[in-house]
């Protein structure tokens, strides 16, 4: 049996540059599955996706970062692109935001870049997880275990390293979601 996201409320915090298949497909797997979705960005309107150089579709923001309550969530996805986490580990409500999730043993999912935010967020410490190849040395210098795996869990924490890892991301944190804190 599928699992059920009924009832659930999940954040996707993205900003400009947000790899449109990451934040599109991780969408439609926690939707179709019950929950409703929210896009968490750095300021009010649109964020501009693309796929990888070229520009994507343009996706309405639900809620600042600086106005979010982690509270009013069940868990959090971060989708990578290059130019979407830089923008967010730079954003102290973003960052906020993020460690929030950990504090309270919610599920987090990320993929690709993602984790730059995360190590900004100082969660990734003694923690296992994968990420696009570049990051390796970011995160083990930022105390993580890196493994070049096509998704990893980590008491709640999700990771994947590519759009090619979709199937199994977005597989593992509707399952992830649907069993809650950690």
């Amino acid at each position: 049996m599928a699992a059920t996201l009924q009832g659930k409320r999940i954040a996707f915090l993205a900003a400009d540059g947000v790899e449109e298949v990451e934040y599109v497909k991780p969408r439609e797997a926690v939707e179709n599955a019950g929950a409703r979705v929210e896009l968490v960005s750095l300021k009010p309107g649109s964020i501009q996706s693309f796929n990888h150089l070229d520009q994507g579709r343009t996706y309405d923001v639900d809620v600042t970062a600086a106005a979010a309550d982690a509270g009013a969530y069940d868990g959090l996805v971060l989708p990578g692109g290059v130019a979407n986490p830089d923008f967010l580990r730079t954003d102290a409500d973003a960052v906020r935001f993020v460690r929030a999730f950990f504090d309270a043993g919610k599920p987090v999912g990320v993929i690709c870049h993602g984790p730059w935010t995360l190590i900004e967020a100082n969660v990734v410490r003694g923690r296992r997880l994968t990420s696009w190849p570049s990051l390796r040395t970011d995160l083990t210098n930022a105390g993580a275990t890196w493994v070049d795996e096509q998704v990893v869990t980590d008491h709640g924490l999700v990771s994947s390293r590519k759009p090619d890892d979709l199937p199994a991301f977005c597989g593992k944190i509707v399952e992830e979601f649907a069993e809650g804190r950690h």
